[in-house]
């Protein structure tokens, strides 16, 4: 199952994240007191690579980020650098990740991919059942639990929609988001995977963020103001699809959420449903952890030169 779901990573989960460097040693005026952990190292690297908004982020040959002020991307060689460092992997269609930077409350990140598969046909969005595609995306991920579990990587369930798959045909834009839990065991903060889309002629562009049940309604603001922040380049928008010449996609709308989603899913979830989860219990050992994470990224992101 595919959630593309992306990993709540952004100021507290950075923290969470990489904690064991000692997250106060990460303010804006201050030295590291030790020798960082792998991870926080990979963070401090990763923070060099920021390009951080308002600014233009070329998606390709295909788009543009408008990305918004008090957000930052990172670009697709250090982002995925980041993403193995923390337990999860990337495909050749990644591009890079958005993170907030103005918000020490904010507790997600959005991966960013495009997704050459060609003309994606918009009928099925038409009349799509979604209680149909909620049972797949369900069936999907428990037929990943097994890969996870041999890898010790916790087993989770879909359990709800958060969103219904909402498809608007003006602006070709798709929406969806469901419900994530622990397979095992009680999980009193469920995950979010919030999916968002945009068609072109060759393909898609998605942004993913994951993020959890208590915040999903602010983050979802973010997330639609930035997937309204994509402008596709002349040629290479929905409606200049020349049917005698372009490759048609080999599936319509709904395996965005069925289908192509749910092998997603398997891989963004991982992160979001594991170091998330555990990540957070560190957060509440590590008081003013993410603050003191915030004033960092917002003392770097005023300074013209961001390398550490």
């Amino acid at each position: 199952m595919v959630h593309r779901c992306v990993d709540r990573l952004s100021l507290a989960v950075l923290v969470s994240a990489f904690l064991g460097a000692g997250a106060p040693a990460l303010a804006a005026d201050a030295t590291p007191a030790e020798t960082p952990s792998p991870i926080t190292a990979a963070w401090m690297e990763a923070s060099k690579s920021f390009v951080r908004g308002p600014t233009k982020i070329a998606l390709k040959d295909q788009a543009e980020l408008n990305l918004p002020e008090h957000y930052a991307y990172l670009p697709a060689a250090p982002a995925a650098k980041l993403m193995s460092r923390m337990g999860n992997s990337t495909g050749e269609n990644f591009l890079g990740l958005v993170i907030p930077t103005g918000d020490d409350k904010a507790e997600f990140f959005v991966t960013v991919v495009f997704d050459p598969a060609g003309y994606v046909k918009d009928d099925d969005a038409k009349h799509w059942d979604a209680d149909g595609l909620l049972k797949s995306l369900k069936e999907g991920t428990e037929a990943q639990n097994a890969v996870r579990e041999a890898s010790g990587i916790p087993g989770f369930i879909v359990t709800r929609w958060v969103e219904v798959p909402t498809y608007q045909e003006a602006s070709h834009q798709l929406v969806w988001s469901v419900e994530t839990r622990a397979k095992k065991g009680p999980d009193t903060d469920p995950g979010v995977n919030y999916n968002t889309y945009i068609l072109g002629r060759d393909g898609y562009v998605s942004l993913d963020l994951v993020t959890s049940l208590a915040t999903v309604e602010a983050d979802k603001v973010r997330a639609h103001a930035l997937l309204d922040a994509i402008d596709f380049k002349s040629g290479k928008r929905y409606a200049d699809f020349a049917p005698s010449t372009d490759k048609v996609a080999a599936y319509g709308l709904a395996a965005l959420v069925a289908g192509v989603a749910a092998k997603k899913l398997g891989l963004l979830a991982l992160f979001g449903v594991t170091i998330v989860k555990f990540a957070k219990v560190i957060i509440v050992a590590v008081t003013g952890g993410a603050a003191v994470l915030a004033r960092w990224m917002r003392g770097r992101g005023a300074k013209k030169d961001p390398t550490p």
